[in-house]
């Protein structure tokens, strides 16, 4: 599995866009993906920035090529 690092990457050389840690974790909760609970999370069930609609596919197609999903 990718590091959040290599999707960073990946997608910033892909794509030209920076992606937040915060925006990965979400989309990998919407695919099934556990991810882990950040130490400095202040709510487990609420998310502060969720991921926007616009940069989700280009997440998940960076997970994609790395055989995450």
């Amino acid at each position: 599995m990718a590091t959040y690092k290599q999707i960073q990457a990946d997608v910033k050389s892909r794509y030209g866009r920076s992606v937040k840690t915060c925006w990965i974790a979400h989309v990998k909760e919407l695919n099934g993906l556990r991810p882990r609970l950040a130490p400095n999370r202040a709510s487990a069930k609420i998310r502060k920035v969720p991921c926007p609609v616009t940069i989700r596919p280009i997440i998940e197609d960076s997970m994609r090529g790395f055989g995450m999903i």
